[in-house]
C-alpha cells in the first residue's frame, strides 16, 4: 500500500481530471441548468438551506469545489464572494467556464491546489465560512491536517459548514447488494483503501483510462476532535437518512423533494450523511 499512499495525489488527480469534463455534461450535476437559469440553485445546497441559514454578505471558500455548481449556488444564495479550490486542473477549467457564462459567476474566484496547499494560494484568516460539500473528505489522508487548514483560513468567529457522506456508510461493502455488511475500516488508518472502477457516479458513455483512486475514511469522533483540537467549537451535528447519489446499488431508492437516495428498507438502521457545523473561537 505504500506506493499508493506516496502516489495518491497523482492517481486521484488523473482520475478527476478525466471525469470533470464528463460531469459537466451530465444531468446529475445540472451544470447546463445553472448556465440557463439565473436563479437555479443545486439540490445539494437546497437541502442544506434550513441548517445553513442566511449567508448574505459572507466571504466563503469552498474546499474541493470540483466543477463549482455548489460554489455558484452559494453566491446565488447571497454570499458576497465565493472562492473555489480544487486540485484538478480540468475541474477548475469547467468551474471557470461556468463562472464566465452563468449569472452570478462574477462573484466567483478559483484556485488550483490541494487542500493541504490552500494556505500557499489563499490568505489566512480571511474567510467568514469554509464550505465543504459531500464526497470530499475521503480524499484527505489526515483529518487533523485538514482541520488545521480549515481553522487557518477562517477569521475569528468564522464558521465551518460541511455536509458529508457518513463514515458508517463508507465502511459498508458496496459490492454486496442484499445486506449491509461492513468491509472497510470506519476509523482513519495510515494505509489507504484503493479502488479500481472503470465508471463514475453519473451517466456517461465515456471509456475511462484512469480508473484507480486512493481513499481514506474518518470516523465522526475523529473529525469532531480534530476541529476541537485546533480551537473550534462544534455548533451543530445532524445525521441524515439520505444522500445525493445511489451509494448502495440494489438497496436504495430515489426520494423527493431533492432527488436524494435513501435505503429501501431499514432507513433507521444506518446514517447515510451528516451536516457538521463549527465556529472558530475568537
Amino acid at each position: 500500500m505504500a506506493e499508493y499512499k506516496d502516489n495518491y495525489i497523482t492517481l486521484n488527480k488523473a482520475n478527476w481530471d478525466e471525469r470533470a469534463p464528463e460531469h459537466s455534461k451530465s444531468e446529475g450535476y445540472d451544470y447546463q441548468h445553472q448556465l440557463r437559469d439565473p436563479n437555479y440553485i443545486s439540490d445539494v445546497v437546497k437541502f442544506d438551506i434550513p441548517l445553513m441559514g442566511d449567508i448574505t454578505g459572507l466571504e466563503i471558500v469552498h474546499l474541493q469545489c470540483h466543477i463549482a455548481t455548489d460554489t455558484l449556488s452559494l453566491v446565488r444564495r447571497g454570499a458576497k464572494r465565493a472562492t473555489g479550490l480544487d486540485f484538478s486542473g480540468a475541474a477548475i477549467k469547467e468551474a471557470k467556464h461556468l463562472a464566465a457564462k452563468a449569472v452570478g459567476g462574477d462573484k466567483l474566484d478559483f484556485v488550483e491546489a490541494s487542500v493541504y496547499d490552500a494556505l500557499e494560494v489563499l490568505p489566512a484568516a480571511s474567510f467568514d465560512m469554509v464550505f465543504t460539500g459531500i464526497g470530499a473528505l475521503c480524499w484527505i489522508p489526515s483529518i487533523k491536517q485538514w482541520a488545521e487548514t480549515v481553522a487557518a483560513l477562517l477569521k475569528p468567529g468564522g464558521r465551518l459548514f460541511i455536509r458529508e457522506y457518513h463514515p458508517a456508510l463508507w465502511a459498508i461493502d458496496d459490492t454486496i447488494q442484499t445486506a449491509l455488511v461492513t468491509g472497510i475500516p470506519y476509523f482513519e488508518r495510515d494505509e489507504p483503501h484503493v479502488y479500481d472502477d472503470s465508471g463514475t457516479y453519473v451517466k456517461t458513455d465515456h471509456v475511462f483510462e484512469n480508473t484507480k483512486t486512493v481513499e481514506w475514511n474518518h470516523g465522526i469522533g475523529e473529525i469532531i476532535q480534530s476541529l476541537i483540537d485546533v480551537g473550534m467549537s462544534i455548533t451543530g451535528l445532524v445525521e441524515h437518512k439520505s444522500l445525493p447519489w445511489n451509494a448502495l446499488h440494489g438497496q436504495m431508492e430515489k426520494i423527493e423533494p431533492f432527488g436524494e437516495f435513501a435505503l429501501k428498507q431499514g432507513r433507521d438502521n444506518l446514517p447515510l450523511s451528516y451536516t457538521l457545523q463549527a465556529k472558530k473561537n475568537a
